[in-house]
């Protein structure tokens, strides 16, 4: 077995990166198989998930469009759609700004697929990324609609928005290392977009988890303590439950015997109007210990990030 400390990563690295393969980067977090990641490997892993239905992978991307029309009965005919999972703010009588998941856009087209602003807005976007798109364009192809301007808004762009702008548009993955006991309350925040390490796919007992099982050094008990030895012998024994079991069923049944303890990798991804509210929560004095042991050190990252949304947060 092997231990480990909890610990951190703001995947801002993802957000220079083009949109199939940001997925694609974050996708592989459930079956950890980021090792068959290789040059032209995301557009097959995308189009299978896509075609699997696996929808929340689509979630680890967004889009930040402007949007102006002609006509103010335009806009009305669109927030008729009653959108679902975007974030717009009306900038302008006749502009906007919206953002939302791959996700999000391809089941505002599918549910109006005759609606200006979205064949618009969805032609713009599938001219730039035509893969995370083919499968739902119209038989007549992706076109522009006249009196509708689209323009995709480039992030260094939507950094420059005033701060409630850019704490509603600016989305941020972070990738945890954590026990499972952490996530369980993590995904709890709704409004977020998760992919977490998947137990039932994993086989620990494989070369490249080193044909073990992965725990989280507990924050509660000192290492030389008894109350430690015993937590120790438990994982010990779990493990090798786990192990014997591999021999004759499959991960999903074998996993019935792991604890919170086990180790487990999630990518929360969210704006940041979604962070602040999770810093007030998970940074409190009354949260969980193991939250805070990471969410406490990650909020002065996000202060030092963007300082115009989390410099003068408060958490008691």
């Amino acid at each position: 077995m092997r231990v480990v400390e909890p610990s951190y990563t703001i995947l801002t690295d993802l957000d220079q990166v083009p949109l199939v393969e940001r997925i694609e980067a974050c996708g592989r977090v459930c079956y950890k198989s980021e090792d068959k990641i290789s040059e032209g490997s995301a557009a097959a892993f995308v189009r299978r998930v896509l075609a699997h239905g696996h929808n929340s992978v689509a979630e680890m991307g967004v889009a930040t469009l402007e949007i102006e029309v002609d006509l103010e009965s335009t806009l009305g005919d669109f927030f008729a759609c009653l959108p679902r999972f975007m974030h717009i703010d009306r900038v302008e009588k006749k502009r906007i700004l919206m953002t939302g998941s791959v996700r999000a856009w391809r089941e505002l087209f599918l549910e109006n697929p005759s609606n200006k602003v979205v064949k618009a807005s969805l032609a713009l976007l599938a001219g730039r990324e035509p893969l995370l798109f083919e499968d739902i364009a119209p038989k007549s192809g992706w076109r522009e609609q006249a009196g509708v301007a689209v323009r995709k808004l480039p992030l260094a762009e939507v950094e420059k928005l005033d701060a409630g702008l850019l704490a509603r548009h600016r989305h941020i993955a972070v990738r945890f290392i954590v026990n499972r006991a952490v996530t369980h309350e993590i995904v709890r925040h709704r409004p977020c977009s998760f992919l977490q390490e998947s137990q039932r796919y994993c086989r620990y007992s494989e070369d490249k988890f080193g044909n073990e099982v992965t725990f989280i050094r507990p924050m509660f008990f000192e290492q030389d303590s008894d109350e430690y030895r015993l937590w120790e012998e438990a994982m010990r024994r779990t493990e090798e439950a786990y192990l014997k079991l591999l021999e004759t069923s499959t991960p999903q049944a074998a996993r019935t015997v792991l604890p919170n303890s086990c180790k487990t990798e999630i990518i929360v991804y969210a704006n940041l109007l979604e962070w602040l509210h999770i810093f007030r929560l998970r940074c409190s004095q009354a949260a969980e210990p193991s939250m805070r042991e990471v969410m406490v050190p990650l909020l002065e990252d996000f202060r030092k990030l963007f300082p115009r949304v989390f410099g003068d947060l408060v958490v008691g």
